[in-house]
């Protein structure tokens, strides 16, 4: 771990708090990702938001890895605006249970961010006040951020080549 992770004080503590929740830290270009288990992803975020002052999500959004178990990653962007700092987290999310806590009891900007993960990725937040798609028809079939989606569309053959 690089020295400006061990030196970052919202690392600190939440290794202090959630140590069994972490499964894994990184830092890059001074900026801290920190993956937690899926379960965990609101007691974290909640944590950073109410005791650490990050105060704004950013981003909601997920990373398809097609081909691993999990598959899925949530990402979530955070800034605190009181301490200019920003963090990120990560919960794996497997394609067997493709779903993961919402967190738009802490932001309410969770509540579009969400809604376009889930519609782009497929990815259901459990309660979340109001999942439906919001950028494609009500009728689209799939996901199509998803790598497995038809490059040509849903009335096409999946695309079959090399993913990564």
């Amino acid at each position: 771990m690089a020295d400006m992770a061990e030196n970052n004080r919202a690392l600190i503590r939440l290794q202090e708090k959630f140590a069994p929740s972490i499964l894994d830290i990184k830092e890059f270009r001074g900026e801290v990702t920190i993956t937690v288990k899926k379960e965990d992803n609101v007691a974290v975020c909640k944590f950073l938001k109410e005791e650490l002052r990050y105060n704004l999500l950013t981003d909601v959004t997920a990373v398809d890895y097609l081909g691993t178990d999990p598959r899925f990653m949530v990402v979530y962007n955070l800034y605190s605006i009181p301490n200019k700092d920003r963090i990120r987290i990560k919960a794996p999310v497997a394609e067997s249970d493709c779903s993961i806590e919402s967190v738009c009891s802490l932001w309410s900007t969770a509540n579009w961010l969400e809604r376009e993960t889930y519609d782009l990725m497929g990815i259901v937040f459990n309660n979340h006040p109001d999942l439906r798609r919001i950028l494609m028809t009500d009728d689209w079939v799939g996901h199509p951020l998803r790598k497995d989606y038809p490059l040509q569309g849903p009335d096409r053959e999946p695309y079959k080549g090399r993913l990564s």
